[in-house]
């Protein structure tokens, strides 16, 4: 198996038909295994799942977190490169070929993540530098106030040349495509963070065991992120801010980021990545 796609939903019905869809548009990497995994959805999202067969729908009976649900997807899945895939994230055409030729030609390159735009058109800050906690609490500010802030315009990597591919500390898990060795090397992902940041806690993993994370726009994928702890505070928004803390904690930093990962270092077709 060449690619294993794994997608997690939870009460997704209103959007994960497109990102099905476009997952089944994908030119010239069938077969293409589908793993669905449904976190305790109240809607008709493992329906709407079952109709873009032959899928493997997987339903929980609660919401199980990102990392653990995702991990149930990861175990089932069996292709040389698994995606992980929001529910509202809809790849262009062409752009899991991207992904997977970039892996193909570069064998340092453990995880890539494409570029993402916003349903208008408008650039997301999907690759991104480690996080640090000035910078998380800076990020929580009203968002005239935090997009001048100096700390959260570099981790957020906003003056990056976004036309090239690029190596950075992580990319964000709305869209990752991730080497079967890497996940071998690195494990899954941490089940004791239930809503984020597990995505940059594996980021930061894969750079620990030798592998690269680069940021690779000829992917494109329009994501309608839905950013559920702001829009509805409560026991998510407590929950993502237990995780963030184990995660500072496991890692050891508050407000120095990790020695590892790189800062800008680009990729010319054919050259292998450069850590």
């Amino acid at each position: 198996m060449r690619v294993s796609a794994v997608v997690l939903t939870w009460n997704s019905a209103r959007s994960v038909g497109q990102a099905l869809a476009a997952l089944r548009r994908q030119d010239g990497l069938l077969p293409t295994e589908l793993v669905v995994v449904d976190n305790g959805s109240v809607d008709d999202s493992p329906e709407i799942a079952r109709q873009y067969a032959p899928a493997l729908v997987i339903e929980n009976p609660r919401n199980l977190g990102v990392a653990r649900a995702r991990n149930q997807g990861l175990r089932a899945a069996h292709g040389d490169y698994v995606l992980l895939l929001d529910s509202d994230a809809v790849m262009a055409p062409g752009s899991l070929q991207a992904l997977v030729e970039f892996l193909d030609l570069h064998p340092r390159a453990g995880v890539a993540g494409p570029m993402l735009v916003a349903p208008d058109g408008t650039l997301q800050y999907s690759c991104r530098r480690f996080p640090t906690l000035t910078g998380k609490l800076l990020r929580q500010l009203p968002a005239s106030w935090s997009a001048r802030a100096k700390l959260v315009v570099d981790e957020e990597m906003r003056g990056l040349d976004r036309s090239r591919p690029q190596a950075v500390d992580y990319v964000i898990g709305a869209c990752q495509l991730i080497r079967r060795s890497t996940l071998n090397a690195v494990g899954l992902l941490d089940e004791r963070m239930f809503y984020g940041p597990e995505d940059v806690d594996f980021c930061l993993r894969a750079w620990q065991a030798g592998w690269e994370v680069w940021y690779v726009p000829a992917a494109v994928v329009v994501h309608d992120e839905q950013r559920v702890t702001r829009r509805r505070p409560g026991m998510l928004t407590v929950r993502h801010g237990l995780a963030l803390a184990y995660y500072f904690w496991k890692h050891r930093y508050l407000w120095r980021r990790p020695a590892v990962g790189v800062r800008t270092v680009t990729a010319t077709p054919g050259e292998e990545g450069t850590a």
